[in-house]
């Protein structure tokens, strides 16, 4: 199952709805038989997928078009949490050894936008950079977690992209990452959350991005350093997960910082993120 929200043209009110494989129509959920009209809600409630499936097959399809607009599957997880340095290559790319434990971040919900919206150029950066990521998505409450148990508590995946100002993230701020990972709009996110009965093999998922239509990353899941279960494991050692927390995986390389010359983004660009299985997002980048 691919899990949406939504919104319909004239109407302010967020709809949760089933998102078709081919990403070109939905049926909705919100209001059915008393279901949420938020992913996070219907997270928590622990549904029967078997049941949401006979529900959604009574509903009507909806195309998706200009009278649809997707919004971020989520947008109101309790925690971002990034995890960096966590593809061989990327630190490959940056004559970096790779970590001797996960570097742990985080964003703010601010940054969310859809998996069609705009990435805004901010005037205050001079170096926004790309960052495809497999993001896993939190089923249920997770405290001291045990490595062999942590699947159990991830309800599925979605895809994101991690848009960095490099010179606050690296240059400004005292070297605090915050201010240049969560500015507005720096974490599209989407299109669906994908339940996680639906990935057979989560570390052979080939992610990719595109800016304005040229390759720039090309990577697979499968070379993670630090797995999911043991992202999970030591997070939950001290602080405890909720359903609807997100978890960015890392990168694998291919980013803008680290190409010779550098290349960043700037208004007029296009992003295309795409993890197979999982779905492709296009941000088009706009000044502010």
């Amino acid at each position: 199952m691919r899990f949406v929200q939504y919104l319909r043209k004239g109407d302010l009110a967020k709809r949760l709805g089933l998102l078709a494989e081919d990403q070109k129509s939905l049926v909705e959920l919100s209001g059915v038989d008393g279901l949420p009209c938020d992913l996070k809600t219907l997270i928590a409630q622990n549904p029967n997928l078997e049941e949401l499936a006979q529900k959604a097959q009574k509903q009507p399809k909806l195309d998706i078009n200009d009278d649809v607009t997707l919004l971020p599957p989520l947008t109101d997880p309790g925690k971002i949490i990034c995890i960096g340095l966590n593809y061989q290559d990327h630190c490959d790319e940056q004559n970096k050894p790779a970590p001797k434990e996960p570097m742990f971040f985080s964003k703010y919900n601010n940054a969310l936008v859809g998996p069609k919206d705009n990435v805004i150029a901010h005037k205050s950066s001079e170096k926004i950079d790309w960052e495809v990521e497999l993001v896993v998505v939190i089923g249920k409450v997770a405290r001291k977690v045990a490595k062999e148990r942590a699947f159990d508590y991830v309800f599925g995946y979605t895809v994101a992209q991690d848009i960095s100002a490099r010179d606050w993230q690296k240059e400004r701020n005292g070297g605090q990452f915050l201010l240049g990972k969560s500015m507005d709009t720096f974490c599209p996110l989407g299109p669906a959350v994908v339940h996680k009965s639906l990935i057979k093999d989560v570390y052979d998922l080939p992610l990719k991005t595109w800016i304005n239509g040229v390759e720039k990353q090309n990577g697979n899941t499968g070379n993670m350093i630090y797995k999911i279960d043991d992202v999970i494991s030591r997070l939950t050692e001290s602080i405890t997960l909720l359903p609807g927390d997100i978890i960015l995986t890392g990168t694998p390389k291919g980013v803008g910082m680290h190409r010779s010359p550098p290349e960043y983004l700037k208004a007029g660009d296009v992003i295309k993120t795409e993890i197979v299985g999982l779905g492709t997002m296009t941000n088009n980048v706009v000044g502010c």
